[in-house]
């Protein structure tokens, strides 16, 4: 016995199937694109305001007028470079889905630049912390704030399971250490994390002015 489907039906069927699909490939698209465009916006408001605040805390350091003309956004930490990898981001604080999404995140609880303890930072592996993959040893890593410029060397690279939060915790030294998925590429959710753990080495703090 064979069983026979009409051509008419079974088109009807495969043009249907074309359309979904090709619908759900525009929605994808379209949710990459607004995510891509919100996360440039985010990152380059970010930015800027992070120079002007930069700009008003050099002049706060010299005592002048201007030093109170500008307020910083609240949960904006500063700027981590790789001057190597030519890596640059901002940095704010929290670590939910869509900080994360935008920019790279400090992980709460943990130290700030400048701070004694361990600065935790974290970022999505298949986005704005990929160059972390290519980072060697003895690297040196940025990070700007209004409180100062501080330089990291990286003294170690390491593969940890996700429930090791032993790196995150605080040190006696001044520490940075930057946490992404593992391995880079992939395909879902990674099962292990890549940590990179850096030492302070030097830094120029901004002196403040006693005028409030």
């Amino acid at each position: 016995m064979r069983l026979l489907v009409g051509t008419q039906p079974l088109g009807r069927i495969l043009k249907w199937a074309q359309r979904a699909l090709v619908a759900c490939a525009v929605l994808l698209l379209g949710y990459c694109g607004f995510a891509l465009g919100d996360a440039w916006v985010f990152q380059w408001r970010e930015s800027r305001d992070l120079d002007r605040l930069l700009r008003v805390e050099r002049l706060a350091s010299k005592g002048t007028a201007q030093a109170q003309s500008f307020v910083s956004p609240k949960g904006l930490i500063g700027r981590v470079e790789i001057p190597r990898l030519f890596f640059s981001q901002v940095v704010v604080e929290g670590i939910d889905r869509t900080t994360l999404r935008r920019v790279i995140g400090h992980i709460p609880g943990t130290a700030l630049p400048g701070q004694a303890g361990n600065v935790g930072l974290a970022g999505h592996r298949d986005a704005l912390f990929r160059p972390l993959k290519d980072l060697r040893i003895n690297d040196e890593i940025q990070f700007s704030t209004p409180n100062g410029h501080f330089r990291y060397k990286v003294e170690s690279l390491r593969v940890v399971d996700p429930d090791d939060v032993a790196v995150l915790a605080p040190s006696a030294v001044k520490a940075l250490t930057m946490v992404t998925c593992y391995p880079f590429y992939y395909v879902g959710p990674a099962p292990k994390r890549w940590v990179v753990r850096a030492r302070q080495v030097s830094a120029q703090t901004l002196v403040r002015s006693g005028v409030e």
